[in-house]
C-alpha cells in the first residue's frame, strides 16, 4: 500500500489535517501524520510527534516552548521536518508528501520536501500559492493549489479543496510510471528564445549520439533546476549553452538562478560543455517597470511581459571574471566555447543587441582569467547559433563523456 506522509502545524490545523488523513485513508493509502507544531498542544494525535522533529534538527523541543521565538522554532522545525522526511524517504515510506496551511505551515513543508528527490509526488495547498510560490517550490517539482479560503475549519468550500488535494496527492503516489524500454543516458542542456537554434542542433546532434536530452529554460529556477538534476546524479553530461542568468544576478534582472548557478555541474565532477549564451541581455518584466536608472541604456522590448537591457562593456568583462572562478573550481572535465561573433540572436550583424566592444570585453577577461590547465578554452569564428557553432559543442560533449567512461 501506497504511503503519503503529511506533514502540518497539529497545534492550529489539526482538524483540517485529520480531515485530509481520513479522505487519504478512504482513497486506499496510508498516513503517516508529522507534528511540526510548537506553542500548542496538538489537536489530532501525530505518528511522529513535535519533540521528534526537533530532536531530528539537533534541537529540544522544550527550548522552542520556552523561548516562545516563532523565526527560531520554524527554522528548527523546517530542518527537522526535512530530516525526518529525507529518513523516512530512504526507508521506503514516502510515496507522496503533503501539507495545507499558510505561509509558515507551507514554508516549514516546502523546506522538508525540497530535500526530496524531483519524482518524488509533492503537494501543498495554501493561502499563498496565488502570489509568488518560487520561494517555497524553488528548483523541485513541487505542486501548490490555492486554499480559496483561509485554512480555519471544514466548511462547504474547504471541505471541497481539501478532498480534491487529498484525492490528488492519493492519485499521484500511486501512480506508476510505465516501465520504459531502451533509456537513454541523460544529458542537460540551457536554453532561451535567443539561443533556441544552438540549443536544438546540438539537442538534435547528441539524440543521434545516443542520448536523451532534457533542454531548461534559463528562466532562473531553470537553471537551479538544471544544476540540481546534475548534483542529484540524474545527468551524465551538461550542455551549458546559455548562461544568462550570471548577467540578471550580476546587473539585478528579474531571471537570477542565484549566486551558486554554474557551480553545481562542477560539483558534481560531470563532464561539461559551457557557453555564453545571452550575456548581452539582462532581464526585466514590462517596459515601465524598468527600473529609472536605467532608462538611458540600450533596452529592447522582447514582448509585452519581457523588456531586455544590453549590457554593457564593463558588466560583460565582469561576467567573464566569474564564469572564469566558477569554472576554474570545478572537479570535472570542462570546455568553454567562446562564440566570437555573437552570443545571441540579437547580437550579430544588424541586430539591436550588436556591440562587438562589450563582447570583447568578454572575450577578454576569458582569456586572461580562466586557468587553462583545468578548463579548455575554444574560440570559434561563428555566432552562438550557427550550426557548426552547435555541433561542436555536442560532438566535444560526447568525447568529454566517453573518456569519463
Amino acid at each position: 500500500m501506497a504511503t503519503v506522509v503529511l506533514l502540518g502545524t497539529l497545534d492550529t490545523k489539526g482538524h483540517e489535517y485529520a480531515f485530509v488523513r481520513d479522505r487519504l485513508r478512504e482513497a486506499g493509502v496510508d498516513v503517516l501524520l508529522v507534528d511540526t507544531g510548537v506553542l500548542g498542544e496538538p489537536l489530532v494525535a501525530p505518528d511522529i510527534p513535535r519533540e521528534e522533529v526537533a530532536r531530528a534538527a539537533g534541537a529540544d523541543h522544550a527550548d522552542l516552548v520556552r523561548d516562545a521565538d516563532r523565526g527560531q522554532a520554524m527554522d528548527v522545525m523546517g530542518r527537522g521536518a526535512a530530516a525526518v522526511l529525507t529518513r523516512l524517504h530512504g526507508d521506503g515510506r514516502v510515496d507522496g508528501v503533503a501539507a495545507i496551511g499558510g505561509s509558515g505551515n507551507s514554508s516549514i513543508a516546502a523546506r522538508a520536501m525540497r530535500e526530496l528527490p524531483v519524482g518524488v509526488p509533492k503537494l501543498i495547498v495554501s493561502t499563498v500559492a496565488s502570489g509568488d510560490t518560487r520561494p517555497y517550490v524553488g528548483a523541485v517539482d513541487i505542486t501548490m493549489t490555492y486554499s480559496v479560503v483561509d485554512i480555519s475549519g471544514i466548511n462547504q468550500i474547504s471541505a471541497r479543496i481539501l478532498t480534491n488535494a487529498a484525492g490528488a496527492i492519493a492519485g499521484m503516489a500511486t501512480a506508476r510510471v510505465p516501465e520504459a524500454t531502451g533509456e537513454r543516458p541523460l544529458v542537460g542542456a540551457t536554453m532561451f528564445g535567443v539561443t533556441t537554434p544552438c540549443v536544438t542542433h546540438a539537442r538534435e546532434r547528441l539524440e543521434e549520439l545516443g542520448y536523451e536530452v532534457l533542454v531548461f529554460h534559463a528562466t532562473g529556477t531553470g537553471g537551479q533546476s538544471f544544476e540540481a538534476l546534475a548534483t542529484g546524479g540524474y545527468l551524465v553530461g551538461a550542455l551549458d549553452a546559455t548562461t544568462t542568468e550570471l548577467a540578471d544576478e550580476l546587473v539585478g534582472g528579474v531571471l537570477s538562478a542565484g549566486p551558486d548557478r554554474l557551480r553545481g555541474v562542477g560539483r558534481a565532477a560531470i563532464p561539461q560543455v559551457v557557453s555564453l549564451g545571452a550575456l548581452d541581455m539582462v532581464n526585466f518584466g514590462p517596459r515601465d517597470t524598468v527600473p529609472e536608472r536605467f532608462e538611458d541604456r540600450n533596452l529592447y522590448v522582447h514582448n509585452p511581459t519581457i523588456t531586455l537591457m544590453r549590457t554593457t562593456p564593463e558588466e560583460m568583462a565582469e561576467l567573464g571574471r566569474r564564469i572564469a572562478e566558477r569554472l576554474n573550481g570545478t572537479s570535472g572535465p570542462t570546455v568553454l566555447f567562446v562564440p566570437l561573433r555573437g552570443v545571441s540572436a540579437i547580437d550579430v550583424d544588424g541586430q539591436p543587441f550588436r556591440d562587438a566592444e562589450a563582447d570583447e570585453a568578454l572575450f577578454a577577461a576569458l582569456r586572461q582569467d580562466v586557468d587553462t590547465s583545468k578548463v579548455e578554452l575554444v574560440e570559434v569564428d561563428a555566432d552562438v547559433n550557427d550550426p557548426a557553432f552547435a555541433t561542436a559543442m555536442a560532438d566535444r560533449l560526447h568525447e568529454l563523456i566517453g573518456a569519463a567512461g
